[in-house]
């Protein structure tokens, strides 16, 4: 990964920084995306006090000049963008009669549409260069339901689906695309009022366990990619 680019959209929680640490460790160029761009710098400086090479840029998903902007800066400042990681997600876990319409509509626009936008802008920039990789987070419930899901996982199968599409639409441009399907991992977004139920980080899956799953996808050698993988914690194994 020497001296490629990695952006890394959603830099701000503990997946994305946990990739930030590894990409940078292996000698990527990370830029971290982020709406809250206070903690996105904290880690870029971490990194960079140790040696690495970090980047900061403020973004909004939901807003196409905003992102848009986003990609265009990495492109024009640091090179192609060889890694494009989505790494961010608005979570809601709630029976469907109890879903607030304005809550469940801020879900489809940071998850779907705000994935659609990212999508679109770097890989438009990816499909010129004939190279790059784009790795998704569906999550398991992008695969299987259960119960007080359906707004969330209507979201997370848009993406699955969404992909799927991208990866035969790519196939000249030379785009390669990865779901991860990950089970429970700890991290903030568990923290949500909007999230209804009760769980255990302790036994969940580590930001640094993803992280690995993460550069696996994204530094695999030649013309293979890792088209998608499932990870969860032993307790939630489903087979």
């Amino acid at each position: 990964m020497e001296d490629q680019v990695v952006l890394i959209v959603g830099g701000s929680g503990g997946i994305g920084q946990a990739c930030a640490d590894l990409f940078a460790k292996a000698g990527a160029k990370v830029v971290l995306a982020a709406r809250n761009k206070s903690k996105a710098e904290e880690k870029a400086k971490e990194i960079n006090d140790r040696g690495g090479e970090a980047y900061v840029i403020e973004v909004d998903v939901t807003d196409l000049a905003s992102v848009s902007s986003m990609a265009r800066e990495v492109e024009e400042d640091l090179g192609q963008i060889d890694v494009l990681v989505n790494a961010f997600g608005l979570g809601l876990i709630q029976p469907l009669l109890d879903v607030k319409p304005d809550h469940a509509k801020e879900v489809f626009d940071v998850n779907v549409y705000g994935t659609f936008l990212v999508t679109q802008a770097v890989v438009r920039y990816m499909a010129t260069n004939k190279k790059g990789r784009v790795i998704m987070f569906p999550g398991i419930l992008g695969k299987a339901v259960m119960k007080n899901t359906s707004v969330y996982s209507a979201s997370k199968y848009a993406i699955t689906g969404f992909t799927k599409a991208l990866v035969e639409e790519q196939r000249r441009g030379e785009v390669k695309f990865s779901l991860l399907y990950l089970g429970g991992v700890d991290t903030e977004f568990w923290d949500n009022p909007n999230i209804d139920m009760r769980v255990k980080k302790d036994k969940m899956l580590s930001t640094q366990e993803v992280a690995k799953a993460v550069y696996y996808a994204a530094s695999q050698p030649g013309q293979s990619v890792l088209n998608e993988i499932v990870i969860q914690p032993e307790s939630h194994q489903m087979v």
